[in-house]
């Protein structure tokens, strides 16, 4: 009987430290793909307004999300405790004003042109790093509660990078494909989804902090 009780406990030992390891991962590969929701959706909105994109481009567009998505979960297990009162107080705000502004300048434009002016090219870096910026702050404040929880921040912050990547990348191959069926109407429904994404964002902080 002891016998069989120490080699329980030798097997606890060996198995409970990879079970652990297994739903940390199962968890943080949940947080991102909840985390790549937003995301995915901005990178349909860029596949829809961007119907002739090419691999290269959306590749770069997907590297910066990702980059920025993972980014900003590290830079939030690091700064968390200096900034995280501040950013908390104004976060939906930045996200808000950020998608609505490219939102409705998307809107403006596609009422404005014709059906054979070209569309503008959304994938210029002002425009990628304010999109990354409104679909990632709520990264940051993943990567504090990471902090709260002593996560392996790197694993866990490349992780979700890697999510974000694939989830752009797939949802710009979608709205490709939409995009050349929706004709001139291509950017006021991508303008629309941005502004939607900032909405969402503000009410769920809204929502969080009541």
């Amino acid at each position: 009987m002891q016998l069989k009780q120490k080699f329980f406990r030798s097997d606890l030992y060996y198995i409970c430290p990879i079970y652990n390891r297994i739903m940390d991962l199962v968890t943080i590969t949940a947080i991102a793909l909840g985390l790549s929701f937003d995301t995915f959706a901005v990178s349909l909105s860029i596949g829809v307004i961007r119907n002739g994109i090419l691999f290269f481009q959306a590749t770069r567009v997907a590297i910066i999300l990702a980059l920025f998505q993972g980014g900003l979960t590290i830079a939030g297990y690091f700064l968390g405790a200096f900034v995280s009162n501040a950013l908390k107080a104004s976060d939906h705000w930045i996200a808000l004003g950020l998608l609505s502004f490219l939102g409705i300048k998307m809107i403006v434009e596609g009422l404005r042109k014709g059906e054979t002016e070209i569309t503008k090219d959304y994938t210029s870096t002002f425009v990628l790093f304010s999109l990354a910026v409104g679909t990632s702050i709520d990264a940051f404040a993943v990567g504090v509660s990471f902090a709260i929880l002593s996560v392996k921040i790197w694993s866990a912050g490349i992780l979700i990078g890697a999510v974000t990547f694939l989830a752009s990348m797939t949802a710009i191959r979608i709205g490709k494909s939409a995009g050349d069926r929706l004709g001139n109407k291509v950017e006021i429904i991508g303008g629309l989804i941005l502004i939607a994404i900032g909405i969402k964002i503000f009410i769920e902080h809204l929502i969080s902090g009541s």
